[in-house]
């Protein structure tokens, strides 16, 4: 008795695999959503897959199947995609060389806008913050140059050099005596006495120009895929049947199909190897390939 009952088990379970295909195989997509309706006098089942771009569609079934009284061909598949867009604040700072600090020169080196991509993805068009543009000395060096001045003397008793200052004081540098010009006048002299030295300044060897752009960027990644596939029905026997629009989700596994082997009656058997024969025959004839519905 016990190896009777094992043997319907098993062949019902045969039959289910081959009419139920949502549940036959590993790899088998299931549906979100599943609406039955009717267009016109034609009975509708609209199934919604949604898959990640790492799914593959091709496990989504298309073969045709028998539900209430009813057989269903698939129709159409239609694809839908669901794009995730993450915006943030960006600044980036610019950096360049001047031979000058007059902004008048540097302002024709610098773009209103810049592109930018970031090591992220992340890309945008940013604008100049003119109040960020800084000007810097990029190096400093030093020139020395010879300066002189000039000292009248007069009234002397002698054309005697030592009666003239050896150096004087003359814009905060210190100058040595170089030259003495005398001239003589009712026995007193006019000494005409020359000084130099020397004088260093420092200056900018060039500039460095920093400025800010900022503004918006964006990066775009693939989100989710929405398949709908639609399938036609037709009266297992020929006769009219009325379909009432609803919509249920899909089971996520084959826990019901279970259930429902143990419910079998004693006959399930013969009728289900009858069946899945006759099913497994018409899909052999009239299986359509994915990509047909895809294209």
């Amino acid at each position: 008795m016990k190896r009777t009952a094992a043997a319907l088990c098993l062949t019902a379970l045969l039959a289910c695999s081959l009419t139920c295909p949502a549940l036959a195989a590993g790899n088998t997509l299931y549906p979100v959503e599943v609406t039955a309706y009717m267009e016109g006098d034609s009975p509708r089942l609209k199934k919604v897959y949604i898959l990640t771009t790492a799914d593959d569609p091709a496990g989504i079934p298309t073969e045709d199947f028998d539900r209430e009284g009813l057989t269903y061909t698939l129709l159409d598949v239609t694809r839908q995609d669901h794009v995730e867009t993450d915006t943030r604040d960006y600044k980036e700072t610019v950096t360049l060389e001047s031979k000058t600090k007059d902004m008048d020169a540097i302002m024709p080196q610098l773009t209103a806008t810049l592109e930018v991509e970031t090591e992220e993805g992340y890309t945008g068009v940013l604008t100049l913050d003119t109040a960020s543009i800084q000007v810097e000395a990029a190096g400093y060096s030093t020139s020395t140059r010879t300066v002189t001045a000039a000292r009248t003397y007069p009234n002397l008793s002698d054309a005697d050099v030592s009666l003239i200052p050896k150096t004087i004081e003359d814009g905060g540098r210190t100058l040595e005596l170089a030259d003495v010009q005398w001239q003589e006048a009712r026995g007193f002299y006019t000494a005409s006495a020359s000084y130099t030295g020397t004088a260093s300044s420092k200056y900018a060897t060039g500039y460095t120009v920093t400025a800010e752009y900022a503004g918006e960027v964006s990066r775009t990644s693939s989100g989710t895929v929405t398949y709908i596939a639609v399938f036609s029905g037709t009266p297992m026997d020929g006769t009219a049947v009325e379909v009432d629009s609803t919509t249920v989700p899909a089971a996520p596994s084959g826990g019901t199909g279970l259930k429902w082997l143990l419910v079998l009656p004693a006959g399930a058997a013969a009728a289900g190897l009858f069946f899945g024969s006759k099913v497994l025959l018409k899909k052999h004839k009239s299986k359509k390939e994915w990509k047909e519905f895809t294209q």
